[in-house]
C-alpha cells in the first residue's frame, strides 16, 4: 500500500511522538514546508522517526500529484501550501484529509484574502480532521462533512515523570505557600495584562502567594498595564522560556495554571498544549472561554479546573482568590485533571487520522 502524505509547515517535538505513532499504523512520509512558527514548546532536533523531507510550498503541488501516495492530508497554515496541496491531490485524483485548526477566522485584510478558498477547502475534502470538538463544529457550519478529531497530545509519560530539582532561578519565589504558573508568550492574544490585572484585583499577600510568568522575560512589557513597575511586586515574578525539563520541575513546583488568553482579530488559541502537561503534573488549571482546551473539552469548569468570560479581569481575579484560599478544591480539580489527560494521548491523535483514512477505505489496519 501507497503510503500517506502529510503535509505540514512544522515538525515540533511535541507533535513528533503522535506523528511516530501515526507512521506505525499508517505509513506516512512528512513534507515540512516550513513557514511562521508559533507551536508552543521547543522545536525537534533528534532524527525523526518517519521519512520527511524539506520542500518549498510550491514544489508542494508536483509532490501531491506524483501519484506516489495513496491519500494526501492537507494543512489550513501557510500562504500558498494548502492551495498548492489541494490541486496536486486533485490533480492525482488521490483522496484529501483537510487538517483544521481554526474556531473563528481571523479579521485582517490578509486573511480575507484566504476565507472564501478555505470555505473552498472545507467543503471539498475528502475528509477533515480537526484539533476538537469545537472546530469541528466550526468546519461543519462551514461545509465540511466526513469529520473527525485528533485529540490534542503532548508526550503524558515524559510530563507525568516526578521532579527532578527544585527551580533554580535566582527570583523563584521559595518561600510562597500558593503558587499560580502562566507559561507563554508575553502577546496581548496570550491575555497576560489580563492576568497581571486579576492579580491586582486578587489581593493576595506576598511572599505567602506567587504568581510565576514563564516565557515572558524579565520585567516584560505585560507588568506596564496594572502598575507593576519591577520584577517582585505584588509577588508577580517573569521568568525567561526554559527547557521543556526544567519546566517540568517549575509545574511540579507550582499549584494552579492561568491561561487568560483573548480573542484578538487574528488569533483564538487552537488549543493551549501547556494545559495538557500542567494536568499530568496534576495542576489544576484556570482557564479563559476563548482557549481552544476549554472549547475543546480537556478543561471542564468545577471538575478538573475553573473557566472564566475571556477578558474578565475581575472574574479570573475571583477564581485566582477561590483556589488560592481552598487547598482542598485545588487538590481535587488536580487529581481529576491528571486522569482526565490521559485520553489525550499520542495513539488518541493518530486514531482521529486513522479513522479518516478507514472512511475513506485507506486504512492499514483497522482502527
Amino acid at each position: 500500500m501507497k503510503p500517506l502524505l502529510f503535509v505540514t509547515g512544522h515538525a515540533p517535538a511535541y507533535r513528533v511522538g503522535a506523528l511516530a505513532r501515526l507512521h506505525e499504523r499508517e505509513q506516512i512520509e512528512l513534507a515540512l514546508f516550513g513557514g511562521r512558527y508559533k507551536h508552543g514548546g521547543a522545536g525537534f532536533e533528534g532524527e525523526m522517526p518517519f521519512p520527511h523531507r524539506y520542500v518549498h510550498p510550491l514544489e508542494l503541488f508536483a509532490l501531491a500529484a506524483s501519484g506516489d501516495y495513496r491519500a494526501v492530508v492537507c494543512p489550513t497554515g501557510g500562504r500558498l501550501a494548502p492551495l498548492a496541496t489541494w490541486a496536486g491531490a486533485r490533480r492525482a485524483r488521490v483522496p484529501l484529509i483537510l487538517w483544521a485548526s481554526l474556531w473563528g477566522h481571523p479579521r485582517s485584510a490578509a486573511h480575507a484574502l484566504s476565507y472564501l478558498p478555505l470555505r473552498r477547502l472545507y467543503r471539498s475534502a475528502d475528509a477533515v480532521v480537526t484539533y476538537g470538538p469545537h472546530v469541528s463544529e466550526y468546519v461543519s457550519a462551514h461545509g465540511a462533512h466526513n469529520v473527525f478529531v485528533a485529540a490534542q497530545s503532548v508526550d503524558n509519560e515524559f510530563w507525568s515523570k516526578p521532579a527532578t530539582a527544585a527551580p533554580s532561578a535566582r527570583t523563584w519565589p521559595a518561600s510562597a505557600e500558593t503558587r499560580f504558573l502562566f507559561v507563554g508568550r508575553d502577546a496581548r492574544e496570550k491575555g497576560v495584562a489580563v492576568l497581571i490585572e486579576a492579580w491586582r484585583l486578587a489581593e493576595l499577600a506576598a511572599p505567602a502567594n506567587a504568581l510565576v510568568l514563564v516565557g515572558t522575560g524579565s520585567g516584560g512589557a505585560a507588568f506596564a498595564p496594572a502598575g507593576l513597575r519591577r520584577e517582585g511586586d505584588a509577588g508577580v515574578v517573569s521568568l525567561d522560556a526554559v527547557a521543556p525539563a526544567q519546566l517540568r520541575d517549575i509545574y511540579a513546583a507550582c499549584d494552579v495554571l492561568v491561561v487568560p488568553s483573548i480573542p484578538t482579530r487574528t488569533f483564538r488559541e487552537p488549543w493551549g498544549l501547556v494545559v495538557n502537561e500542567a494536568m499530568n503534573r496534576g495542576l489544576a488549571v484556570i482557564a479563559s472561554d476563548a482557549v481552544g482546551a476549554t472549547a475543546g473539552g480537556l478543561v471542564r469548569d468545577g471538575a478538573n479546573g475553573l473557566v472564566v468570560p475571556a477578558g474578565d479581569s475581575g472574574a479570573l481575579a475571583a477564581a485566582i482568590r477561590r483556589l488560592a484560599d481552598d487547598a482542598g478544591l485545588r487538590a481535587r480539580l488536580g487529581e481529576q485533571a491528571a486522569q482526565d489527560v490521559r485520553r489525550y494521548s499520542h495513539e488518541a491523535w493518530a486514531l482521529g487520522f486513522g479513522e479518516a483514512l478507514a472512511s475513506l477505505g485507506l486504512a492499514r489496519g483497522r482502527w
